[in-house]
């Protein structure tokens, strides 16, 4: 069986969770049926495969909009993905890291599983539709002229606002994690 693939059974228990949130959670993907949705998600079984894994690691993966004639699905777990989280930021961060180091980071682990690190402008736009991140926050795709200062981006929503902010790429808390995007 491929790495990358799911049994049957996985892949219909996967879908259903997939269609349950969907359905509960119609405010996300306005104009857009689940018909559609599983026709796409049926043809390409790669794709399930890093959708399951988004589930797995806490995610809570749903449909937040339109790519052309295909679908993005972003993390919408209310915090940060348990499963994804006391990361620092990128490959090289974890090489540098002397003592303490974390297991992975963000960059690596979303490589690992096939989607795509939020950008600013994406974490800003799954906020616009519900609050995220009230007690956790998550890494953002960093500008390359930011990560060659040594620095990195993770965001929150506290006050009613969505913020950004600056950190080390060594760093890495507990209550940090990633979101990430998968295109269908």
């Amino acid at each position: 069986m491929n790495k990358r693939a799911l049994s049957r059974e996985e892949a219909d228990s996967l879908l259903e969770t997939l269609e349950q949130r969907f359905t509960q959670n119609a405010h996300r993907h306005a104009g857009i049926t689940w018909q559609e949705v599983a026709s796409r998600l049926q043809s390409d079984p790669e794709k399930l495969w890093s959708l399951n894994e988004m589930e797995a690691t806490g995610g809570e993966p749903d449909v937040t909009g339109r790519d052309g004639d295909g679908f993005i699905f972003m993390d919408c777990s209310q915090e940060s993905p348990k499963g994804r989280r006391s990361l620092c930021y990128d490959h090289a961060a974890l090489r540098s890291r002397k003592k303490n180091k974390p297991e992975n980071s963000a960059v690596n682990v979303a490589s690992e599983i096939g989607i795509e690190i939020l950008t600013e402008d994406d974490y800003r736009n799954l906020q616009s539709s519900e609050s995220f991140d009230l007690k956790t926050s998550s890494w953002i795709e960093t500008p390359e002229e930011i990560r060659e200062l040594g620095g990195a981006l993770f965001s929150d929503h506290r006050y009613g606002r969505t913020f950004t902010y600056h950190n080390g790429v060594e760093s890495y808390y507990a209550s940090r994690g990633f979101r990430g995007k998968l295109k269908i």
